[in-house]
C-alpha cells in the first residue's frame, strides 16, 4: 500500500470496529430494557434472568482470548463473521425460549461467543493502525458505536416491546446483528505490516534507542504492568456492568415510570456519542503533553475511576431529584469513554503491537469473564435480597476505589528479560529506559 491507500484502509478498520462495537454494546444495553418484560412474562426471578447475562459475559471473556489469537494471525475478518452467525442465532433462538436452561444456552453461550469475537478484534485492529498521538482519538471514533447503539437500540426496544412484545423485538435485533457484522467483516483489514505500511501517529523515536522488543506472551505476563492493568480492568468491569444492567430497574424502583427510566438510560448513549471522541482527543493530548505514551495513558487511567465514583454517588441522589439522574447519566459515558481504550492503550504503550492480540486476549479473558458476569449477577442478587437496587449502586463504588489505587501503581517502563536477567520494572522516563537497554550484558 502507498500512504493514501493505507489511510483509507485505516479508516475502513475504524468503520468496521465501529460496527462491531455497535453490535457488542447493543447486545449489552438491550438486556437492561428487555429484562423486565422477560421477568413479567416468564415469571422468573431477577437472579435467573441476570444469570443468562452473566453466562454470556463469562463466555465473552473466554472467546475474547481466542479472538486475540485469530486477529494476530488473520486479522479481524473471521472474528466478525463468526460474530454475525452466533449473534443472529443467539437473539433468534432466545425469542422462542420458555426454559431457563435453553435461555442459558442460546442467550448465554451463543451470545457470549458472538460478543467475544467483537471486542479484542476491534480494539486491537484500531491499535495496530493508530498509535501514539492518534490512537485514542481514532479509537474514540470507533467506540462511538457503543453509545449510538445504547441510544438507538434502547429507543427501538422501548418502542417495539409495548406493540409487539420482547420476542419479536429479539428477532429484529437478530437481523440487525447479522447484517452489521457481515458488513464489518467485509470492510476490515489486517495489521498494516501485512501491506508494507506503518501505523499512524508514532511519537519520534529516541536517538540511539534499541530496536523495539517483541514481547512473548509468557514474558509479558511475568510483569506487574499487565497484571495491574488487567485487575484495574476487572474492577471497573464489575462496577460498570452492575450499573449498566440495573440502571433502568433502579430508576423504576425509586418511582420513575418505565418510559422516563429508559429515556434517562438513553442519555448515556447520547452523551457517549460525543464523549468517546472528545475524551479520546483528551487522552492523546495527555500523551503529547507528557511526551510519553505510557505516562499519558496512565494519567487517563488514574482519572477514569474517579469519574465512576462520582457518577455512582450522584445516581444515588436521583430519588431526591431527576436532575441528579441526568447528571449521573452524563458522567457515566465520560467514564466509559476513558476506560476500555485507556486500558489497551496503556498495554500497547508498554508491550507494543506485534503480540498485543494474544497478550490483551488473556487480559480480557481474566477481566471480562469475571467482571461483567460478577457485576451483573451481584446486581440481580442484591435486588432479590433487598427488593431494590440502591444497595447495588452503593456496592459499585468499592471496585472503582480499588481501580484508582491500582492505576496509581502502574509502571511507566518495563525492561524485558534478557540473558536470564530478572525483569526490572520501574517508573522511569523513556530516556532512562533507553539508556538501560544500551548497557552491555
Amino acid at each position: 500500500m502507498n500512504e493514501s491507500q493505507a489511510r483509507r484502509a485505516g479508516l475502513m478498520v475504524v468503520v468496521s470496529s465501529w460496527l462491531a462495537v455497535f453490535v457488542l454494546f447493543g447486545v449489552r444495553c438491550t438486556f437492561a430494557v428487555i429484562k423486565l418484560p422477560m421477568v413479567q412474562e416468564l415469571q422468573w426471578s431477577d437472579t435467573v434472568i441476570a444469570g443468562g447475562f452473566s453466562i454470556m459475559m463469562l463466555l465473552y471473556g473466554i472467546t475474547a482470548f481466542f479472538s486475540g489469537l485469530i486477529v494476530d494471525r488473520w486479522g479481524a475478518r473471521p472474528c466478525y463473521f463468526l460474530a454475525a452467525v452466533f449473534g443472529f442465532f443467539s437473539f433468534w433462538l432466545t425469542s422462542s425460549t420458555y426454559s431457563a436452561t435453553t435461555y442459558y444456552v442460546v442467550y448465554g453461550l451463543l451470545g457470549g461467543i458472538a460478543t467475544g469475537m467483537c471486542w479484542v478484534s476491534s480494539t486491537v485492529s484500531v491499535r495496530n493502525w493508530y498509535v501514539g498521538k492518534s490512537y485514542a482519538k481514532m479509537w474514540g471514533f470507533a467506540f462511538m458505536g457503543g453509545p449510538v447503539a445504547q441510544f438507538v437500540l434502547s429507543f427501538l426496544c422501548n418502542e417495539l416491546i409495548p406493540l409487539y412484545g420482547w420476542r419479536f423485538t429479539a428477532r429484529v435485533l437478530a437481523g440487525i446483528t447479522l447484517i452489521l457484522m457481515l458488513v464489518a467483516s467485509s470492510l476490515t483489514k489486517k495489521a498494516p505490516a501485512s501491506y508494507g505500511a506503518k501505523p499512524f501517529g508514532e511519537l519520534p523515536a529516541a536517538k540511539k534507542a534499541a530496536p523495539a522488543h517483541v514481547w512473548g506472551v509468557g514474558e509479558a505476563w511475568k510483569t506487574y504492568a499487565i497484571w495491574g492493568v488487567t485487575i484495574f480492568f476487572l474492577m471497573c468491569a464489575i462496577s460498570e456492568f452492575l450499573v449498566w444492567t440495573q440502571a433502568v430497574s433502579f430508576f423504576v424502583d425509586i418511582g420513575y415510570s418505565m418510559d422516563r427510566s429508559v429515556h434517562l438510560y438513553m442519555i448515556i448513549g447520547i452523551i457517549g456519542i460525543f464523549s468517546m471522541p472528545i475524551m479520546g482527543m483528551f487522552a492523546d493530548r495527555l500523551v503529547a503533553k507528557f511526551g510519553s505514551e505510557a505516562k499519558g495513558r496512565k494519567m487517563n487511567l488514574i482519572l477514569c475511576p474517579l469519574v465512576g465514583i462520582v457518577a455512582c454517588i450522584v445516581i444515588l441522589q436521583s430519588k431526591h431529584s431527576v436532575v441528579f439522574a441526568v447528571i449521573a447519566c452524563i458522567l457515566f459515558p465520560i467514564y466509559w469513554a476513558m476506560m476500555p481504550g485507556g486500558c489497551i492503550g496503556y498495554a500497547g504503550a508498554i508491550f507494543g503491537g506485534k503480540t498485543l492480540g494474544k497478550i490483551w486476549g488473556i487480559a480480557t479473558l481474566i477481566a471480562i469473564s469475571i467482571g461483567p458476569a460478577s457485576g451483573s449477577f451481584i446486581g440481580g442478587v442484591f435486588r432479590d435480597l433487598t427488593g431494590g437496587v440502591t444497595a447495588s449502586m452503593m456496592f459499585a463504588i468499592a471496585p472503582f476505589i480499588v481501580a484508582f489505587i491500582l492505576a496509581l501503581t502502574l509502571p511507566l517502563v518495563v525492561v524485558p528479560r534478557r540473558a536470564n536477567r530478572p525483569v526490572a520494572e520501574a517508573t522511569m522516563d523513556a530516556k532512562a529506559a533507553a539508556a538501560m537497554q544500551q548497557q552491555p550484558e
